[in-house]
């Protein structure tokens, strides 16, 4: 079947025809990369010639108790989001490579795996090994974490499938490989793919989904911003190299308000 070359932008992930040195979506130079093949073949059958399953409704009026919250044990990061972490739910916490943001996640890892959640922290950008030198500094080695190093989004997806964590930690979304997606890991499509999957995942079996994402200079989540509306909160963890003091700063949260900010 013959295929078409597409084109994203690394900056806003705007997608095209043709390659160009400057986005017209967001004006970014030097941002467009060649992406996945667009099918030019014949077009497929409408979305009516197959039945699909009736959906569940609910009235507007219908009262239904607020999802129980699990409180991380680190009181900023629950205030940030709204008082604890809510089941099901698929947050981004982006900020600059080295600022902390995989510390503060294995702290809260630490905790949440205390407090009785089942908890996976993915790493795909160090070794298991490295992960657990950085829990005996912080004297956390003996928290009931589950480590793993991969990037392939198959097999994580497998893993969770058998595992059934309440917990999922991934380190970094720039770092994971769908192998149905044609493009180097940290594109626009691999990111907007692994997001998209791993936040599907969530909803459809109750767990809780973390992912990092590292920033550009800019500040803004390296790869498309379309990975912020998939998600339910958007954390930002920031502050300047050598100084004692780091900011984090919720900026979207469907289950709080997105104006808190925790110092740490």
């Amino acid at each position: 079947m013959a295929k078409q070359k597409s084109f994203s932008c690394a900056a806003c992930g705007a997608v095209s025809t043709k390659w160009a040195g400057q986005c017209e979506a967001c004006d970014a130079w030097n941002t467009i990369t060649e992406d996945s093949g667009l099918s030019t073949g014949p077009a497929k059958k409408s979305l009516g010639a197959k039945r699909g399953s009736k959906m569940v409704l609910s009235d507007l009026s219908s009262t239904e108790a607020p999802p129980p919250r699990t409180r991380s044990g680190v009181a900023e990061l629950d205030r940030v989001l709204g008082g604890g972490l809510v089941p099901a739910s698929a947050i981004l916490v982006g900020g600059d490579p080295g600022i902390g943001k995989s510390t503060l996640l294995l702290q809260a890892a630490a905790h949440f795996a205390r407090a009785g959640l089942k908890t996976l922290y993915v790493s795909g950008e160090e070794a298991s090994a490295q992960v657990r030198m950085r829990a005996q500094r912080l004297g956390l080695a003996s928290a009931p974490v589950q480590l793993a190093t991969e990037t392939n989004l198959r097999d994580i997806l497998t893993t969770l499938d058998a595992e059934k964590p309440q917990l999922v930690i991934i380190d970094s979304i720039q770092t994971m490989w769908a192998d149905h997606v044609d493009s180097a890991p940290g594109s626009v499509s691999q990111v907007r793919a692994a997001a998209h999957e791993l936040t599907s995942f969530a909803k459809r079996k109750g767990v809780s989904v973390v992912l990092v994402g590292h920033v550009t200079k800019d500040g803004q989540i390296a790869g498309p911003r379309v990975v912020e509306h998939m998600v339910d909160t958007v954390l930002y963890f920031e502050g300047e190299r050598g100084h004692q003091f780091r900011i984090l700063r919720a900026v979207k949260n469907r289950f709080g308000p997105a104006d808190e900010i925790g110092v740490f």
